[in-house]
């Protein structure tokens, strides 16, 4: 069986695949001090793989620089 393709990105790994006839990311944090991100993979469908990974590292990008976003 293959390894799944992963992606790091800011502290997390992204693993893209394929669901029905599209690309969905799944996000999981690779260190304790990154915040949990409650997304679906499901919300990050698209038809393209590289889109689904964009898409998902704008997501990261929302949740550690967005509003509300602590600020060192």
């Amino acid at each position: 069986m293959a390894t799944p393709e992963r992606f790091a990105y800011r502290g997390y790994d992204l693993l893209p695949k394929r669901q029905w006839e599209c690309w969905c990311v799944s996000i999981y944090p690779r260190r304790s001090d990154v915040p949990l991100l409650a997304q679906s993979a499901l919300q990050i469908l698209r038809q393209d793989k590289q889109a689904a990974v964009d898409e998902a590292k704008k997501a990261i990008d929302l949740a550690l620089d967005g509003p509300g976003a602590k600020v060192a």
